[in-house]
């Protein structure tokens, strides 16, 4: 298999499908495209029929999204785990993953992933509302599967590939999570995001692709 992704400081969505390959332990290739380049459209339109990042080729197959690249890795490598076993769990999970996939776009444009950045900025009321649903998300689902271990579903999953950028985000741009509801539960799970020893590989690659 190939994994085709972008800029790793920033690329989200790349983010989101490699965390569930290296999760399933297959060996991979990984084609790496540098982002916000004159020439970045022309390379990705070389692998993407999307003309974006991620894609993900398994032989004659090409996957283009994000979250189609993470439920075709649970189809295929169902030893993985990438999805609990217990169905009500797994539907929990699908439904915030979709949630982030298809939501929260003041998050997104108000503060893009930048893994070198470290700053504090005031939010528009607009992202400050994103904020809050994550956090009461996440408390929901921590109350729920907690006693099952760290993640949102106990063990790591797919979902939480999906609310690692987030974390990320959270990180970079300063923002309290205690400030918009949080008691500890949602803080420690970001935490738990940014210890995991997969996102630390990818965030030790981007720190070093981003070195002159």
């Amino acid at each position: 298999m190939e994994i085709i992704i972008g800029t790793k400081a920033w690329s989200t969505w790349s983010l989101r499908a490699w965390l569930p390959l290296k999760r399933t332990g297959a060996p991979f290739a990984e084609t790496l495209i540098g982002l916000r380049r004159p020439q970045s459209e022309a390379e990705i339109a070389r692998h993407s029929p999307s003309g974006k990042v991620p894609a993900l080729r398994d032989g004659e197959v090409v996957i283009w999204d994000s979250l189609a690249i993470a439920e075709y890795l649970a189809d295929k490598f169902p030893d993985a785990g990438l999805w609990p076993k217990d169905a009500t769990a797994r539907a929990l999970g699908r439904a915030a993953a979709a949630e982030m996939h298809a939501g929260f776009a003041s998050l997104r444009g108000e503060c893009p992933m930048d893994l070198s950045l470290r700053t504090q900025i005031e939010l528009s009321e607009a992202t400050a509302n994103d904020v809050r649903r994550i956090v009461r998300l996440w408390i929901e689902l921590r109350d729920r599967h907690g006693a099952d271990g760290p993640f949102l579903l106990g063990g790591w999953s797919l979902a939480d590939a999906f609310y690692a950028p987030v974390a990320t985000r959270f990180r970079s741009y300063g923002v309290k999570l205690s400030d918009y509801g949080d008691t500890g539960a949602a803080g420690a799970y970001a935490e738990a995001l940014l210890e995991w020893p997969d996102f630390l590989e990818w965030e030790a690659a981007a720190l070093t692709e981003a070195q002159p």
